[in-house]
């Protein structure tokens, strides 16, 4: 039952249904709270088939009473929808901006990085670097209260151990791979990992997959291998540390995936725990690998070669290298898994278009022809995964 008392410039609704309790007695409405012009939607299982007894203090108002069966399927009317759309609008701005920002960071954390390796071909001081300038951008935000710090204990530094482990190798090896070749075919190369995603998955854990995702390994492979081949500038390590790059981050969504699960903690906090303790996992390997004497001969030399400004590159690239990736996670908090690979696909296209034209990298047309056909597997898998 639906009880509308109406009086000049005002809409009283009231949608309190109240049967006689066991003792006879009627329950009273001591005041109905003024809606203007908006009425309540009540699902049809509220409406009892028992009389109601409704008693206004005010009698000598006017009542418009209505009733609906119980087996009535449709609302009385709408609950607001006018008052959703803002925020739905709200939410789709966020995502717009938080996309937007990951693929211009992206893109100047590899021009810079790029830039960087050029002057001083040094990738495991140079990934270290990036992992440090976000640990201490992290600690302090920490420490001033300017986010808040996350709740962690031994088990979850302990299952975040594995992830640390592949994503520092991740890391360093598409490092090493940048320092060979151009980015551009860096970054074909890396838009395979979803075939390693698909083979580690399948042979590693015994996991099936639907046969559109296998269908879409096929350009994804196909078009590495072209780009691979066409390739002016081909270098074998560069080469091989995109390989080891996919395989590292393959393991890594891996671990975060099942040691992660239930733990409550933000993307950009998650993040963060990670920088720094892949950052305690580097340090000792770097020291080990190139050591403070080729340095000192590689900074002189750059200091020497391009003056100052090689100062603010390896501060442009540290710095961008961990708020491109602090966004990214902080994106997969708000949007969905198929979202964010497209995301990613997206933001792929932009990094190898960017680089070739900024750093004039020649590309042949069967070159080019293979990255797209690269580049649309990886989309194709993004579709048929989901």
């Amino acid at each position: 039952m639906l009880c509308s008392v109406k009086q000049p410039r005002s809409t009283f609704t009231c949608s309190d249904l109240m049967p006689r309790n066991r003792l006879g007695l009627k329950p009273q409405i001591s005041s109905l709270p003024a809606i203007a012009n908006r009425k309540r939607v009540f699902p049809s299982n509220v409406f009892v088939r028992r009389p109601l007894f409704l008693s206004l203090k005010d009698q000598s108002l006017p009542v418009e009473c209505r009733a609906y069966e119980a087996d009535v399927s449709q609302p009385v009317n709408v609950d607001f929808p006018a008052e959703k759309a803002p925020s739905e609008a709200a939410q789709r701005l966020k995502i717009s901006v938080y996309f937007a920002t990951w693929w211009a960071l992206n893109v100047v954390f590899n021009i810079y990085n790029k830039k960087v390796l050029n002057a001083f071909p040094y990738p495991w001081l140079t990934s270290t670097l990036s992992l440090a300038a976000g640990s201490l951008i992290m600690l302090i935000s920490w420490a001033t209260r300017m986010a808040e710090a996350p709740k962690t204990d031994f088990e979850f530094w302990k299952t975040l151990f594995p992830v640390a482990v592949a994503h520092t190798i991740g890391h360093v090896a598409a490092t090493v791979s940048m320092s060979k070749v151009a980015v551009s075919f860096t970054h074909i190369i890396k838009s395979g990992e979803p075939a390693f995603s698909v083979l580690v998955s399948r042979f590693l854990l015994g996991e099936s997959f639907p046969i559109p995702v296998y269908l879409s390994l096929v350009p994804i492979i196909g078009g590495c291998s072209l780009a691979a081949v066409t390739e002016l500038n081909f270098n074998m390590i560069g080469f091989m540390g995109a390989m080891i790059s996919n395989l590292a981050f393959v393991f890594r969504n891996i671990f975060s995936k099942r040691g992660m699960k239930g733990k409550s903690i933000s993307g950009m906090n998650y993040y963060a725990c990670l920088s720094i303790m892949s950052l305690l996992i580097l340090a000792p390997f770097t020291f080990a690998v190139e050591g403070p004497q080729l340095w000192a001969a590689g900074w002189k030399q750059a200091l020497t070669q391009i003056g100052p400004n090689f100062i603010w590159w390896v501060v442009a690239q540290s710095v961008f290298y961990h708020l491109y990736n602090q966004v990214s996670y902080m994106s997969l908090d708000q949007i969905s898994p198929l979202t964010f690979s497209v995301g990613n696909t997206m933001k792929r296209i932009s990094v190898i278009v960017s680089s070739i034209i900024i750093f004039h990298t020649p590309v042949q047309p069967v070159n080019a022809l293979g990255a797209a056909i690269a580049i649309l597997g990886t989309f194709l898998y993004s579709q048929a995964k989901q």
